[in-house]
């Protein structure tokens, strides 16, 4: 069994996949595995594939029978994964030369820790570096723990065993599934930052939560919020007025309007007729 399932699923995204594999072979740590599943890509991803991997054992490709998702891909690839550390890594992405061999001490020094992340380097749609995004360590199930700001960041690794005493990745969610399983995770066990720069994000049109696929990708952060709410049994209601509203001047604007609608002259004009919508207020 290799010490370390790379795991990583494709959805035509084949014509990026050369520098993602060749950051692979170059890993100081070399013990490791790459699972593959194709989620019915479109384009002539899994050719491009299948010629840039040619006869390396090491690398296994798995199909989806349609297009499933990437909840369900990801899922998918946890369950094929045969080593007990795993990481996902993006077909467009890569990771630096240590990554893997930084990431493993880090588990190996912190057996109770269920996830293990670290910094991540945007970079242009040429794998150009343009800036360094850092982490944080996430302590305790606070603001943070809600992953608004990539709190918990790539390059994310996990310990199985630990993965498997949560409900899992969600199938359901299209985008921000990660958001959904970091914070399953944050919730059974600590995890652990690593202050090191170990991929490589690559920015470009298509990402499925860059440029102009935003709006969606904060949509379905959202949906997994609400469930995580549910599983906390908190108000998500209050979690939005935190996130995007300040708490004081919600609470300044709710003593207006009820001002206003208390006022001698608002009950006036109600009886005659002049607010019509004044008891929707």
């Amino acid at each position: 069994m290799s010490k370390f399932s790379v795991l990583i699923a494709n959805y035509n995204n084949g014509h990026f996949f050369e520098k993602c594999y060749q950051s692979l072979i170059a890993q100081t740590e070399t013990d490791w595995e790459a699972v593959i599943v194709d989620d019915g890509s479109m384009d002539n991803s899994l050719e491009i594939i299948k010629k840039i991997i040619g006869d390396d054992q090491r690398v296994k490709i798995n199909l989806n029978d349609q297009n499933r998702g990437i909840g369900y891909t990801k899922r998918k690839l946890i369950a094929l994964a045969e080593s007990e550390i795993c990481g996902f890594l993006d077909p467009d992405d890569a990771l630096t030369r240590h990554a893997l061999e930084f990431v493993l001490k880090t588990h190996s020094e912190n057996p109770e820790a269920g996830l293990v992340y670290s910094n991540f380097v945007r970079c242009d749609e040429y794998l150009n570096p343009l800036s360094v995004h850092k982490a944080k360590q996430i302590t305790a199930l606070d603001q943070s723990y809600y992953n608004f700001n990539a709190e918990i960041s790539h390059f994310v690794t996990f310990k199985k065993k630990i993965y498997e005493k949560t409900s899992g990745i969600d199938p359901f969610l299209k985008i921000a599934e990660d958001k959904d399983w970091y914070m399953k995770m944050c919730e059974i066990a600590p995890v652990k930052y690593i202050d090191e720069d170990l991929y490589l994000y690559r920015i470009h049109d298509s990402g499925i939560s860059t440029t102009k696929n935003s709006e969606k990708a904060l949509f379905w952060h959202w949906v997994a919020l609400i469930k995580m709410a549910e599983r906390r049994n908190i108000s998500v209601e209050d979690l939005f007025l935190q996130s995007y509203v300040p708490k004081n001047k919600y609470e300044h604007a709710l003593n207006q309007l009820n001002h206003v609608k208390n006022s001698r002259w608002a009950k006036l004009g109600n009886k005659l007729g002049v607010f019509k919508i004044f008891k929707n207020l």
